[in-house]
């Protein structure tokens, strides 16, 4: 048993996982408190955890509860930031391909974090490994402190006197800040945020996000319309 236990350890996915699941699970606290602070219940916040599950989505979705938005458009903005996942749930089926419960469990633990670690790793058992430890320890650990930061919420108060509202902005833009190696995805990231900055004052809460998301999947099109093949077209026009 000793030797099982330290053979695992001894996995670099399987450490990677165990450290992302500690540093992503402890953002948890953050959400359980903004969501009683946003006005849901402690079993409404925990739920949102054990089905939802997807940090971003949740903390869009109690923020625009929090500033007053309709229930449309807090599901609007949570679904926008969750379609990231369906792309990570094609990689993963393709990559792993797991079978039976095995897929629908996947499926629900399938999110940034684990994606991420299956991925960097070039060996297919370590990037099954990899995906299984850190899709199941980020949620054990999300669920367990999404419960104590909600029960917890009253008890500390105004969530953004404990930098607890910070953080949450910190953790996403931690996951996404590695993302940004190239000149196109920094120029996008930047008019997107700025869009939405600038349409904070004059539209209904939630409604920021999914203008911004209308401009990056316009943006998208537009790149790939004038990719190779567009301009493999324009090319055949000219020499016409």
């Amino acid at each position: 048993m000793a030797s099982n236990s330290s053979g695992l350890w001894s996995s670099p996915a399987v450490r990677m996982g165990v450290s992302i699941s500690v540093a992503t699970g402890l953002y948890g606290i953050s959400f359980g408190a903004l969501g009683v602070a946003a006005g849901l219940s402690v079993w409404q916040t925990c739920a949102l955890s054990l089905l939802m599950f997807t940090g971003g989505s949740q903390f869009a979705f109690v923020g625009v509860v929090a500033g007053g938005g309709a229930g449309a458009a807090a599901l609007g903005a949570a679904s926008l930031l969750g379609v990231r996942n369906a792309v990570y749930g094609m990689q993963m089926a393709a990559l792993l391909g797991p079978r039976g419960l095995a897929r629908l469990l996947s499926a629900q633990l399938t999110i940034d974090e684990s994606a991420a670690t299956a991925l960097g790793q070039a060996d297919k058992e370590e990037q099954k490994r990899g995906f299984w430890t850190a899709g199941v320890g980020v949620y054990l650990l999300w669920n367990l402190f999404t419960a104590a930061g909600a029960l917890l919420g009253n008890a500390l108060g105004d969530p953004g006197r404990w930098g607890l509202d910070g953080a949450a902005v910190a953790a996403f833009m931690g996951l996404l800040w590695p993302r940004l190696t190239h000149k196109e995805p920094i120029a996008l990231a930047v008019v997107a945020a700025s869009i939405a900055m600038l349409a904070v004052p004059w539209v209904a809460p939630g409604a920021p996000i999914l203008i911004a998301a209308v401009v990056g999947a316009a943006w998208g099109y537009a790149s790939r319309s004038s990719g190779p093949a567009g301009q493999g077209a324009n090319a055949q026009e000219a020499a016409r």
